[in-house]
């Protein structure tokens, strides 16, 4: 049983499981209570390094859920320690929702997808964000890579819990550079072929050019 499902199969969640007909398969995931934050694994580090976005999701003061993307090239999401995942925030639209909500509130939810793999992970923690200036150690360890532009803030996320998602209804869907990778064996062959045919062509015009009409 994870730390996840703890967290997550409130007393109200409960009841729709009941009510649903699926208490008795959750009932084995929370058999054992897990008080102490979930560590990550190697696997969910490496799945965190390797995505170029991810949904952050947090609560304002009115109750209100909050959805952002974040993204930028993969590793942006630095993995700190087993505990700890951090990138630097930079300069966007300046509404600065995300950041007033976790002033609030630090507990936040992320959602990161791989829909190439059809892969999803989910993860529960507690979030800050400071000036970039406040922490220049931290801010030196996120600074490759990361999202271009004006870095304004330096996000830390300490992971409560985590838990693979089902694969079901993803859509497959593929990077440009994913595309570039998958394709190029492709135009290899299409370089290839273009080449023979354009010898062809000049064999043939030598050949037409060398025969005599009767």
């Amino acid at each position: 049983m994870s730390r996840y499902d703890r967290l997550a199969y409130t007393s109200a969640v409960r009841r729709v499981q009941e009510e649903m007909g699926s208490a008795s398969a959750t009932d084995r995931r929370l058999r054992e209570p897990v008080e102490e934050a979930e560590p990550l694994t190697e696997a969910a580090a490496g799945f965190i390094r390797g995505l170029d976005g991810f949904l952050f999701a947090s609560v304002g003061e009115t109750g209100w859920p909050y959805i952002q993307f974040r993204g930028g090239p993969p590793g942006f999401v630095h993995v700190l320690d087993a505990h700890t995942l951090g990138y630097l925030d930079v300069r966007g639209n300046r509404q600065y929702i995300t950041t007033g909500n976790v002033r609030a509130n630090d507990r936040v939810a992320l959602f990161f997808i791989d829909h190439a793999r059809q892969t999803r992970l989910k993860l529960f923690g507690h979030a800050t964000a400071v000036q970039a200036d406040e922490d220049p150690a931290l801010a030196e360890r996120l600074a490759s890579p990361r999202t271009g532009g004006t870095v304004e803030q330096l996000v830390t996320i300490r992971v409560e819990a985590f838990a693979w998602n089902c694969p079901n209804h993803i859509t497959p869907r593929f990077s440009q550079d994913e595309l570039s990778d998958a394709l190029a064996p492709i135009r290899d062959r299409l370089a290839l072929l273009e080449q023979e045919n354009a010898t062809l062509r000049a064999e043939l015009a030598e050949h037409h050019d060398g025969v005599r009409p009767d």
